[in-house]
């Protein structure tokens, strides 16, 4: 693996390192982002953020806010199997953002994006409600990955705010146990506007999706909707997803 591209900014070494045709982030050596110009989906968390979209026909999707952009590798895929009419994404870390535009192909015609703390920005939006939003919001501790914001009561009322009754709330998490305790499991209030709730995970990584829907939806038909797409069968994506109850 070859580094392409470094930058220092005060305790962060930020890197772009190349693997065949594939780019990839990191920042003090942990592994943020991965994109292939001819081959959007890679088989890692990118993939599971998009595809509960599958859950219903991904043309009901239309807008959709990406909350923690990295270097866009969901952007990319959103882009190739849902063409949304628009994508927002909010990222606080600009050298991400830089990496995007730079050496991740993001271009302004396929997303908006901010610049931003996601907690302000989603507190200052005032705009029409989003079908899908996507959380993806880690920080590094040292060489480790944890969420940014607590998805506790007062974060999930905010995103519930924002989402189209109908819509699909997609979290990402690092174990199960994180995302049980998660308010839009554990807490009744806000549990209730969620007909169904799903965990999304593959067997090489830790992370744990949750999928949080406003309309009954199943297993199956998800496996059914994403079969239909050569690309996403479970031939290319070999995850794994449980029924939330």
């Amino acid at each position: 693996m070859a580094i392409l591209w470094q930058k220092q900014v005060g305790d962060t070494l930020y890197e772009v390192r190349t693997a065949g045709r594939s780019r990839r982030l990191y920042s003090n050596g942990v592994f943020h982002s991965q994109y292939h110009p001819e081959r959007p989906h890679s088989g890692g968390v990118w993939d599971l953020l998009m595809l509960p979209a599958f859950f219903r026909s991904p043309t009901r999707i239309k807008r959709i806010l990406v909350l923690g952009v990295g270097g866009g590798t969901v952007i990319h895929l959103l882009r190739r199997f849902l063409r949304p009419e628009a994508i927002v994404g909010v990222e606080l870390n600009r050298v991400h953002l830089q990496v995007a535009r730079q050496f991740f192909d993001i271009r302004k015609d396929m997303a908006t994006l901010h610049q931003a703390d996601a907690v302000q920005w989603l507190d200052d939006y005032d705009g029409p409600a989003f079908d899908m939003i996507i959380d993806d919001l880690f920080g590094n501790e040292d060489t480790d990955l944890s969420r940014a914001v607590p998805a506790d009561t007062a974060w999930c009322s905010t995103l519930l705010r924002n989402l189209n009754r109908n819509g699909v709330l997609v979290m990402n998490f690092i174990g199960g146990q994180a995302l049980r305790h998660s308010a839009c499991i554990s807490e009744p209030l806000i549990a209730r506007h969620f007909t169904s709730r799903f965990q999304l995970s593959l067997p090489a990584y830790e992370n744990a999706i949750g999928a949080f829907l406003g309309h009954p939806a199943s297993s199956q038909g998800l496996r059914k909707n994403l079969a239909r797409v050569a690309e996403l069968s479970s031939k290319h994506i070999d995850f794994r997803i449980r029924q939330i109850t």
